[in-house]
């Protein structure tokens, strides 16, 4: 098999459709399709379905894709391996939480950059689930996501302790009253995959709010300007809500310690070439560069939730 073929099959399994794998490639839709239909009389099997959308993998193709990302990857890794000559040089993609990049990575990354200006360094966000995928198939160098962590790919190191707290708006300064509510209640959370989504549901049930209507966001602003208009109530890390904008028109709540602690992790596969731009990055990690936590303006109203 040859490494193009297998990039251009992987490409194609990612975008679902020629027209976008032809894009990301940066060439034309006949040269994808050619490359396709090599790789199918290799193999002797159709890898893909064709539809009115655009393509998408049969049972054989599901087969090999993972091998054939694999091989990509450490094809690539080899090349990157033999380029790098100790100098902190080329690109880095970084994965992160939109909470972890909203307070805790500003400093780190702005050190890093002036420490290191020929690196191309790229953030890409998104939940947990996702972000972790994304190491695996090799579209990540490293992520920040929510622990714990236990993977037989991956390995994962401990970079910050997270306290979650209920975050709800001034109407709600003790959780007695939000659990004697009778009115319809509204979880604010990120997309599905989110681990902070998931402690969110856990809590509301110990709560005795079983049932509640959910609202997604894809940014923190946009979830915590909503908890201070009084649309709903959010999980969040007590260090992101007392650096919010909107901090005057939140309450915190402490919550049990078997949903509000959450470790972040940096993960990455355990069988990378990890390059210098990497190894730099975390000695940035390793610098005290993070303020700690100062006092919340509304930190007299919290009230301990107790597991049940």
């Amino acid at each position: 098999m040859e490494v193009g073929d297998l990039t251009t099959f992987a490409a194609v399994a990612r975008c679902a459709g020629i027209t976008k794998a032809a894009k990301e490639l940066h060439t034309v839709q006949s040269n994808v399709t050619s490359r396709i239909k090599a790789l199918e009389d290799e193999v002797g099997v159709p890898l893909f379905e064709r539809h009115s959308r655009g393509v998408a993998l049969t049972s054989a193709g599901m087969r090999l894709l993972p091998y054939a990302s694999r091989a990509v990857a450490l094809l690539q890794e080899a090349a990157a391996n033999a380029r790098d000559d100790g100098q902190a040089r080329g690109p880095l993609v970084i994965g992160s939480m939109e909470t972890t990049i909203a307070v805790r990575l500003p400093e780190v990354l702005g050190q890093f950059n002036a420490r290191h200006p020929a690196v191309e360094l790229v953030v890409r966000t998104g939940p947990t689930a996702e972000l972790i995928q994304s190491v695996i198939d090799n579209e990540v160098d490293g992520a920040f996501v929510a622990g714990p962590i236990d993977h037989p790919r991956l390995k994962a190191e401990k970079i910050f302790d997270e306290e979650l707290v209920l975050v709800t708006s001034r109407r709600w300064p003790h959780l007695a009253a939000l659990r004697n509510e009778t009115a319809p209640l509204t979880a604010l959370m990120f997309r599905a995959g989110c681990s902070y989504r998931q402690r969110l549901e856990q809590l509301l049930v110990q709560l005795g709010r079983p049932s509640y209507r959910r609202l997604e966001f894809g940014t923190l602003e946009g979830i915590l300007g909503c908890v201070g208009a009084d649309v709903g109530v959010t999980l969040l890390p007590r260090y992101v809500v007392a650096r919010s904008f909107a901090h005057e028109r939140l309450v915190v709540h402490e919550i049990d310690a078997s949903i509000s602690r959450a470790p972040t992790l940096l993960v990455t596969r355990r069988d990378a070439f990890e390059s210098t731009a990497m190894r730099m990055f975390r000695e940035c990690l390793a610098r005290p560069t993070l303020r700690q936590l100062g006092d919340f303006p509304v930190s007299d109203m919290f009230e301990p939730v107790a597991a049940q």
